[in-house]
């Protein structure tokens, strides 16, 4: 049994203690161990002989039996026992929005209901409606769930492809075959979610490297191999299509594997009117091969500047001014929107803070959850009073790094700010989010909206949508008056850097940037890890055309406090 094969029953085993409601960091821990596995490159069945299976991040103790169980068996108990009381069909649709599993339970129990096709027809024919807690509302929602799924049916976070992808590159560059390796497609341009990932490399001997990479660790099945395409799948389910081309080949295949189908088109129509032709394997005039060693020197052969692969989307870019210089990740000197044990986060605030500072940001914003968020431990007037103090304190302790006095401000269905302005005003700045109310119309949503940015002590907009990628769209709201609103009153809008949000979008901060709003790329952190999520917005941003100059926490400390209450 390989890894992704494992990978793939720890996953199970993880949706089937999410239907028996059972511990949420139960859960976790399993899907962590499948995410770690998936994208490990070490071999599971020397570490379980040496029994150092718990060397792997995220495996412990618990985990580490079931997966020995597994590799010296062939099965696991648990895992056995588990199916046992539930039906896949069951479990497969507790990841119906609006679904869940509590519902799936009641509709299993009570009327039978076993897939997501009995589950459709049953909302159909007004089955659930008798139910209690279901409605004509509920079925409808559940009708509108089936097809969201659907609709997104094989798509993959960027932040579950990502890591993967890099782990297989590197996999391939330690193996001595291949000259040049890279990540292509889609996940190159670091879209927000992709179908499959596309890999590159160059070697002279294709047929080895595809033996090779079908025996990566994750790698489930072979879909199809030969000598210069092989496709596979992951424990996951997610696709792996690796190409293999001469090193001479390598820069045009890059380029044209990179590039949106559109992006490709306006090339060729670029090169036509040079009269050349370019496809996959080259630049030729006529017969003749127009030679480059890189992307740089495939644009320039064009008359092109070298087209970042974010921006390659045919969004205007062969008009792209090399003078613009895009945001990098070091661009960032500090980060706002990071939660702490105070409300739903997982770390202390100083544990949050060093890690802020070990990447070497010079200051965090803190920004708990207000009162009405009662269900993520919401602060009230006289708790954010103590975490004030609380900063205080600890921003003793560094020279180097200062933590800011923030909240999450709940925006209120009518529009106010969940505490009151004597609180707000006391604070270096407020975000203002919405987490409730998400079915309001969109009038009503954008004037509730709107009349938040209005307030004095607003500051920066959260996650603009409320989206959830591959997990529910965003509610309803007339995006082009809130950034006027913005505009207007001189506040900030986040991209929020959470790989399950990236929200606003990369075409909307695009917009944003035109109009003159300025943004904040925040990380929306809950844990120490998350506010690693700066990279999935730096990158987001990269897409959206933004410089320095277009994003707030790319200032120094004093310039951004200026900014937010100028």
């Amino acid at each position: 049994m390989n890894n992704g094969q494992i990978a793939q029953i720890l996953e199970s085993v993880a949706r089937l203690l999410e239907f028996k409601d059972e511990n949420p960091f139960k859960v976790r821990a399993y899907q962590n161990a499948a995410r770690a596995i998936e994208s490990s490159t070490l071999d599971l069945a020397v570490l379980c002989a040496e029994k150092k299976l718990c060397e792997i991040p995220g495996i412990g103790k618990a985990i580490e039996e079931k997966i020995t169980q597994l590799i010296t068996t062939g099965k696991m108990e648990y895992y056995e026992e588990l199916r046992q009381e539930i039906p896949e069909g069951v479990v497969a649709m507790c990841a119906i929005p609006s679904f869940g599993p509590k519902k799936a339970r009641v509709v299993w129990k009570e009327l039978g209901i076993t897939s997501i096709e009995e589950l459709r027809k049953a909302c159909l024919e007004d089955k659930l409606s008798s139910l209690k807690g279901f409605g004509e509302k509920t079925q409808k929602k559940i009708l509108d769930g089936i097809a969201f799924q659907e609709k997104n049916a094989g798509q993959f976070l960027l932040s579950d492809a990502m890591p993967v992808a890099r782990r297989l590159v590197d996999y391939l560059q330690k193996s001595g075959i291949v000259h040049r390796v890279s990540i292509a497609g889609s996940l190159r341009r670091w879209k927000e979610v992709v179908k499959d990932i596309d890999l590159l490399a160059s070697s002279d001997q294709p047929l080895k490297v595809m033996e090779l990479f079908v025996k990566a660790p994750g790698v489930a099945s072979v879909i199809g191999q030969g000598d210069t395409k092989t496709s596979v799948r992951l424990g996951s389910g997610m696709q792996v299509d690796l190409r293999v081309v001469t090193d001479q080949q390598f820069p045009y295949a890059l380029v044209y594997f990179t590039g949106s189908k559109e992006h490709n088109i306006t090339l060729r129509g670029a090169a036509q009117k040079k009269g050349l032709k370019v496809n996959e394997y080259g630049i030729y005039e006529g017969s003749k091969l127009l030679e480059c060693k890189d992307e740089a020197g495939f644009y320039k052969i064009l008359g092109l500047p070298c087209v970042p692969p974010e921006m390659r989307e045919n969004t205007g870019e062969l008009d792209y001014n090399a003078t613009l210089q895009l945001i990098e990740p070091k661009s960032l000197k500090g980060v706002f929107h990071t939660h702490s044990t105070w409300s739903d986060g997982t770390a202390a605030i100083e544990d949050m803070a060093e890690k802020a500072r070990s990447m070497g940001l010079k200051y965090m914003g803190l920004s708990d959850h207000s009162k009405a968020a009662a269900y993520a431990n919401g602060l009230d007037e006289a708790r954010l009073t103590k975490q004030m103090a609380e900063i205080d304190r600890l921003n003793k302790t560094w020279s180097d790094f200062r933590i800011l006095k923030g909240l999450e401000c709940d925006i209120l269905p009518n529009g106010d700010l969940d505490l009151s302005p004597e609180i707000l005003g006391k604070l270096d700045f407020v975000i203002g989010s919405v987490h409730s109310r998400f079915d309001m119309p969109e009038k009503e949503m954008t004037e509730r909206v709107c009349k938040a940015i209005a307030n004095e002590h607003f500051d920066i907009l959260g996650h603009a949508t409320g989206r959830l990628l591959l997990s529910r769209d965003g509610y309803k709201l007339d995006l082009g008056r809130v950034l006027e609103a913005a505009k207007k009153h001189g506040k900030i809008v986040e991209l929020n850097a959470y790989p399950n949000r990236l929200d606003l979008d990369w075409i909307h901060c695009r917009r944003a940037k035109e109009m003159g709003v300025m943004l904040s790329i925040n990380p929306d952190a809950h844990s120490t890890s998350d506010l690693e999520n700066i990279e999935y917005g730096v990158a987001t941003a990269r897409r959206a055309w933004l410089e320095e100059k277009d994003v707030l926490n790319t200032r120094g400390v004093e310039e951004a406090l200026e900014i937010l209450n100028g």
